[in-house]
């Protein structure tokens, strides 16, 4: 009986998160087009036929479609010339259509989505931190890894790093800071343990990391605190945690694609759907969060020199500027169909992910067993 309620709050959940970082992309088109002097004909959230629409006094047909995975911004004059009969052609408004702009004109629509979604991380972090603070993680064990180096000094849970060979730490971060330069490295370190300050003596592990050796103790932090600060250092902490991300995002795909890591964690739009469920149980603050996240995560994607997404079409615009026209119809259309199939592909991956994350696979498995 469950199932169907928590089935219910997951696809909601879904619904308003993916709605969320789908206007604002395709608003960032929008508003980008409208500077340009493009008109726009058409701002759709979700695909197929619509729920409901209205039209505005510009002309431009705003849409809510039952399908919501995704939106778009129909420009006037988006299609090439070449691609649409002269019917067509004949009621485009000279001035007014996407094609007729230059290429840094068209660049700047282009790029105004991605950037929309980076922009609108910056500010819902910097929300929450001007509200409850900006977090930090406490130098305090949360588990102990067995056999590591924090289990045979006899670290254990709860302890709180105060200092490592007299340097004081302050958070979580300090402490990984301080192994990591130290591997192999006996070090003193000063713990808190009921109260009562400890002196035990530490040997981090030695890990190879892209051919340096680099300090592991083998714990994990537990408690995080807040603190507060003012408007400006909210705004300054949002512009940088919005950095981080994409930062860890750009250094995941990397590994990825270099082999150095796996590629269970791509995860599709069933692995949002059930994360989304999850995260609006624990309150607003940790949709928002988990909302400025996946903004970042959208924004980084579309920028990929994938045709078909914003960030192909940004490095066709590249080429044609150093070119003094655009690249042949032939390589673009080749270009295009690539991209789809890259993409078609990485879904249907991502989704056998999903249904595997998920125990589909496991469970039909039990079923012929």
């Amino acid at each position: 009986m469950t199932a169907i309620p928590e089935f219910a709050r997951s696809a909601a959940a879904f619904v308003v998160v993916l709605g969320v970082l789908v206007f604002v992309h395709e608003f960032g088109h929008y508003l980008a087009a409208r500077w340009r002097g493009v008109r726009v004909e058409a701002f759709s959230i979700g695909f197929g036929r619509a729920i409901t629409s209205w039209t505005d006094r510009r002309g431009t047909v705003w849409k809510l479609a039952w399908l919501p995975l995704g939106g778009y911004v129909k420009l006037h004059g988006q299609e090439r010339p070449q691609d649409v009969p002269d019917e067509v052609r004949a009621q485009w408004v000279p001035g007014e259509t996407f094609h007729d702009k230059s290429v840094l004109s068209r660049a700047i629509v282009v790029a105004a989505g991605p950037i929309a979604n980076f922009l609108l991380a910056m500010v819902l972090f910097a929300g929450l931190f001007s509200v409850l603070g900006t977090p930090f993680t406490l130098p305090v064990i949360g588990s102990v890894v067995a056999d590591s180096a924090a289990s045979r000094a006899g670290l254990m849970v709860n302890d709180r790093i105060v200092t490592i060979d007299g340097q004081p730490i302050g958070t979580f971060e300090d402490l990984q800071h301080q192994i990591a330069i130290h591997p192999a490295v006996k070090l003193a370190m000063t713990i808190k343990r009921d109260g009562t300050d400890r002196t035990i003596e530490v040997t981090p592990d030695s890990h190879d990391a892209g051919g340096h050796q680099v300090g592991l103790l083998g714990v994990r932090g537990g408690e995080v605190e807040y603190r507060k600060v003012s408007l400006p250092e909210a705004l300054w902490s949002g512009v940088t945690q919005t950095w981080t991300i994409t930062a860890d995002t750009f250094s995941g795909v990397a590994q990825m694609i270099s082999g150095s890591r796996g590629t269970e964690d791509l995860g599709g739009p069933l692995r949002i759907a059930q994360l989304s469920g999850q995260v609006a149980e624990l309150g607003v603050a940790s949709l928002i969060s988990f909302i400025a996240v996946l903004s970042v995560n959208l924004g980084l994607i579309n920028l990929f020199p994938i045709p078909v997404l914003d960030g192909g079409h940004l490095l066709f615009y590249l080429a044609e500027a150093l070119r003094g026209r655009p690249l042949p119809q032939r390589a673009q259309e080749y270009g295009f169909r690539a991209g789809l199939a890259f993409l078609v592909g990485m879904f249907v991956f991502s989704t056998w992910n999903d249904l595997t994350h998920l125990g589909l696979f496991h469970w039909v498995a039990g079923l012929i067993g």
